[in-house]
């Protein structure tokens, strides 16, 4: 329910704590009235908060709830805190500020908030254009016939929402509140006509940003003290006050850059070898058990996941890798379940705790010496099998280093891509298990299924090095050499988008650390934006923009014809999101302008007071 109430800073419910009649024992305090009126919902009830009561709220507080006008004697309990808070000196004098909330109802009756009141704060809110409307066809007609010789000063609230995400506004808004258009948004220049045409001075206020709420009190205080010292000019006290201040222009906070999110694989590393073990696709190894089943496996898994099957294919092939398949012929008491149980660990490093023959799992990895599966196994058989999650990930640890390893000496290697400054040699199994792209090269009726050569041309050795141990370890090893915009068009030419965000991530982070050593990023990031966004790389260009927006005049100054180059999409966007923001700089522009007039307008005066100082109150020598 909507009533008429009112923050009194020290007024006192009860004598017990408060003496009501202390401000005015004081010598020289001078009590102030200030009424706030303005429709509902511009921001009057928290702009009185924050002053009367330090109030600070997030955003999302200001706009999901809205605080009803209620009187203040329910609303709150008087307090000290509260008491000390209504003190303040301006200009050298001492006010006790006592301050009356309205209702915005525009048919209500306000005449006992206006009476004996020594100012007016005027509020509209700049997200509403109707509000401020009814400042001229309303309000101030209101404000003149109650009490027309009330300074007014009108006040801009909720300056936040200018600069805002009106999107995310709109949804943290109260329930079946009108949604925030970015044309309700009221530049600067509207407030500002508005009180030029009512003769009376113009501030903005934040509550979220805590900006303007001492410039509009102080000045509403000012304006108070003023009209007061023209009826009681007596008071030698007043004769210092100043006339209400000129606000500077308030400087929105740059954005926060966007961060890189690094999503994850699009296969899992555990999933891409248990596929391949169940396929023969690149089969090097055929398992013969009780010499009736086969079982096709690959070299490069067996080898890193089982030192007994490293040697033995060192010992038979060296480094190189026969194209053609190794038979091995395994001993007749083992049987099928247990061995496939082994392998599919050797690829995986998982062991189903619903195995059977967990006796004959243990032996054959005892023969193999894999004995991180001997451990799983009596894990297992001790109801412990939670232990098991630390030795997978230690398996996986030392089976990516030995990947990387075997990548490094060129051991067991299969295929060769030919490059534009050399070759590399990698993996089949390896690559066809960790990326669709190449699996489907491989496996497919492609021509390089059948080649051991595969053409990329137009890609770096270092390049493509990245890519492969990115593939073999699901880390991305970036080297001096590397360019993180070719690295991105390979990964997204592979459809990589994981290892698209790492590119990013580390594009982002060699920027930021060249920025940081002193050195110009600006001409890398024009390069990099449209590169980024040709190539799908858009956390990268995300990044681009913000970084052009924020330093905006920079880069235009010394970068105008790269500027003019991009797409209007682009530059669009830089105008819209630049920082500072053309309004603000519009406004700064004004503020100096206004104060140069001030200030010269300030000297002439000074001159005919000391003039009239002269002739009138000029002392003798004598007295001197």
């Amino acid at each position: 329910m909507h009533c008429l109430g009112y923050i009194h800073f020290f007024v006192c419910f009860s004598s017990r704590y408060l003496n009501c009649s202390m401000d005015y024992e004081r010598p020289n305090v001078e009590t102030i009235k200030c009424v706030v009126v303005g429709d509902n919902a511009v921001g009057k009830t928290r702009l009185i908060c924050a002053r009367a009561c330090n109030t600070t709220l997030n955003q999302y507080q200001l706009l999901a709830t809205h605080v009803p006008t209620v009187w203040a004697i329910d609303q709150y309990r008087v307090c000290q805190e509260v008491l000390e808070r209504s003190r303040d000196v301006v200009d050298e004098v001492s006010v006790s500020l006592r301050l009356w909330d309205t209702f915005g109802d525009h048919h209500k009756d306000r005449r006992f908030a206006y009476g004996r009141s020594d100012v007016v704060v005027l509020c509209f809110s700049i997200a509403n254009p109707n509000s401020l409307h009814h400042v001229k066809t309303m309000w101030h007609m209101e404000i003149k016939h109650f009490c027309p010789r009330t300074p007014v000063i009108l006040v801009g609230c909720q300056l936040d929402l200018r600069y805002a995400d009106l999107e995310a506004v709109n949804r943290a808004r109260r329930p079946l509140a009108r949604p925030i258009k970015p044309s309700d948004i009221l530049p600067p220049e509207s407030g500002r006509e508005v009180a030029k045409e009512l003769g009376i001075p113009y501030y903005e206020t934040s509550v979220f940003d805590q900006f303007g709420i001492k410039d509009v009190f102080d000045n509403a205080i000012r304006a108070a003290l003023i009209s007061r010292r023209h009826l009681q000019f007596w008071k030698s006290h007043l004769r210092k006050v100043q006339k209400p201040l000129l606000q500077a222009p308030f400087l929105p906070p740059k954005a926060p850059p966007p961060l890189i999110k690094i999503p994850e694989g699009a296969i899992n590393n555990r999933e891409g070898p248990g596929l391949l073990l169940d396929s023969p696709l690149c089969a090097d190894v055929m398992f013969i058990l009780q010499d009736r089943i086969h079982i096709f496996a690959h070299k490069i898994y067996l080898s890193t996941s089982s030192s007994k099957f490293y040697d033995l294919f060192q010992v038979l092939f060296g480094t190189l890798c026969d194209t053609h398949m190794t038979v091995v012929k395994m001993d007749y008491s083992i049987q099928l379940g247990p061995f496939s149980a082994v392998l599919r660990f050797l690829y995986t490093g998982e062991l189903d705790e619903d195995e059977k023959d967990l006796m004959k799992i243990a032996q054959i990895a005892e023969v193999l010496e894999v004995f991180d599966l001997r451990m799983m196994v009596e894990n297992i058989m001790n109801h412990e099998g939670f232990m098991n999650q630390e030795i997978t990930k230690a398996f996986h640890v030392r089976k990516a280093n030995r990947i990387k390893e075997c990548l490094n000496k060129n051991t067991f290697t299969d295929v060769t891509f030919r490059l534009e400054d050399g070759t590399f040699n990698a993996h089949r199994p390896l690559l066809i298990a960790s990326c669709d792209w190449m699996a489907a090269v491989f496996g497919g009726s492609f021509m390089e299924s059948a080649n051991n050569e595969v053409s990329f041309p137009g890609t770096s050795r270092v390049c493509m090095q990245a890519v492969v141990e990115y593939l073999y370890t699901n880390q991305l090893c970036p080297m001096a050499e590397l360019d993180p915009m070719e690295l991105a068009a390979l990964a997204n030419r592979l459809c990589l988008p994981r290892l698209t965000a790492l590119t990013e991530q580390y594009a982002v982070s060699e920027l930021i650390r060249a920025s940081k050593e002193g050195q110009d990023i600006d001409g890398e990031v024009l390069t990099y934006l449209e590169l980024a966004q040709f190539h799908n790389a858009n956390q990268l260009a995300a990044w681009c923009l913000h970084h052009i927006c924020t330093h905006y005049n920079t880069v235009c100054s010394n970068y105008r014809k790269e500027i003019k180059s991009k797409s209007v999409e682009n530059q669009e966007y830089f105008e819209k999101h630049r920082w500072p923001p053309v309004w603000y700089l519009k406004e700064e522009d004004h503020y100096q302008r206004v104060r140069k007039e001030r200030e010269k307008e300030d000297v002439v005066l000074n001159k005919h007071h000391s003039r009239r100082r002269w002739c009138f109150w000029s002392t003798s020598p004598a007295v001197a």
